[in-house]
């Protein structure tokens, strides 16, 4: 009786692993036939002249991309504006420090005095300035 319900078990087994290829057959089947279809609407011609026309105009774009940075990434170009940017700045730093000589500070509140009267060489060299 055991040995009958283990055969019957693996004729079951059996049975259900054919089902599942049997399904799997019919899977790729379907594909197959939506590839012929996918194959059919293609024109293989037309296709090569894209890939072709795509490989050229990607060509071109490298070109054009090392060309730009070429351009982009002189380094005595960027030193040299470097330097004039620092230059530029200074000088409007100068401008700046004489036309604020002539304005009148705010009045101080009651911390900034406390302030001033414990460090009375800051205000000095302050006052300096």
């Amino acid at each position: 009786m055991i040995d009958a319900r283990a055969q019957l078990g693996a004729v079951g087994m059996h049975a259900a692993n054919m089902a599942t290829q049997v399904a799997a057959a019919n899977a790729i089947g379907n594909v197959s036939s939506a590839m012929a279809a996918a194959n059919d609407a293609v024109d293989t011609k037309e296709m090569a002249k894209v890939m072709a026309q795509f490989q050229r105009e990607n060509e071109v774009m490298n070109v054009r991309e090392e060309m730009m940075d070429d351009a982009f990434n002189n380094e005595g170009i960027d030193e040299e504006a470097d330097e004039i940017t620092a230059q530029v700045l200074a000088e409007l730093g100068l401008e700046m420090d004489q036309q604020m000589a002539g304005l009148n500070a705010p009045a101080g509140r009651k911390e900034d005095d406390e302030l001033m009267d414990a460090l009375p060489d800051l205000r000095s060299w302050l006052d300096a300035l």
